[in-house]
């Protein structure tokens, strides 16, 4: 219970509405949600974050205008709209769509029929405080994926880069999700020099995680980030490790 704070504002959208008055009632037994919205199609979902606040939106992959339609909702959300964070339901976990959701800028995929309205709630407070939701094994998926794209070219609004080429190099080591001694040894550094890199690099970027890193890193080609990002109340979070627990990267 999220006792003295504000209350989540939720999107849910399903391509049934009966769906979305499911998962709107269950959630809004819990103290610290209120669904203030329900869409069933990308026009409805877009209309709903335009016309009321919202701070999380759940969005199942296929609404009414398609099988794969959610994640298109999820991608146009975050171009107009992106400091909604976005989780993508699945109807069953498949890893070329884990990869497509997060490049699509979902912060979150989560299984409801697999995981429960109790994980789907916690799945909320954690994505609401800015982390990364998925399960280890979704998230080797995604990193393996991006481990083969092109290395990153991280810019500001400005195009001016905002990682040094030795940054660059442990960002796309990160990607392939080698520890800290493998990128030590592959780069003929020590470890020390290593989590020093990796610190700036989070600074420099406003990540917190290795995971949020290596995101960040797969779309760099496809966004920029704004000069300046100041997160420090994450940054003192920081892990030395790739993973967490099963459902939250910290």
């Amino acid at each position: 219970m999220r006792t003295g704070q504000r209350q989540i504002s939720i999107l849910v959208a399903c391509e049934r509405k009966m769906d979305s008055e499911l998962f709107s009632q269950a959630l809004n037994q819990h103290a610290g949600f209120h669904v203030v919205a329900c869409a069933t199609s990308v026009s409805d979902v877009l209309l709903s974050v335009r016309k009321t606040a919202v701070d999380i939106a759940l969005i199942s992959t296929a609404l009414e205008d398609g099988a794969l339609s959610g994640i298109m909702a999820m991608q146009k959300l975050q171009e107009t709209c992106p400091s909604v964070k976005g989780v993508i339901l699945f109807e069953r976990a498949e890893a070329h769509l884990i990869v497509s959701a997060f490049r699509a800028g979902a912060r979150g995929v989560l299984c409801p029929t697999r995981d429960g309205i109790e994980k789907l709630c916690r799945c909320v407070d954690r994505v609401n405080d800015g982390q990364i939701w998925a399960s280890s094994t979704e998230l080797l998926q995604v990193l393996e994926a991006f481990a083969q794209s092109a290395p990153p070219r991280i810019v500001n609004a400005k195009g001016a880069r905002l990682l040094t080429k030795r940054e660059e190099q442990v960002v796309r080591l990160v990607e392939q999700a080698l520890t800290n001694r493998q990128i030590a040894e592959r780069l003929h550094l020590s470890e020390h020099t290593i989590r020093n890199n990796l610190f700036r690099i989070f600074d420099k970027l406003g990540v917190s995680t290795r995971v949020e890193l290596a995101l960040y890193a797969a779309t760099a080609s496809k966004r920029v980030l704004p000069p300046a990002l100041d997160d420090s109340d994450t940054r003192a979070n920081t892990r030395p490790h790739l993973f967490d627990e099963h459902s939250s990267v910290q």
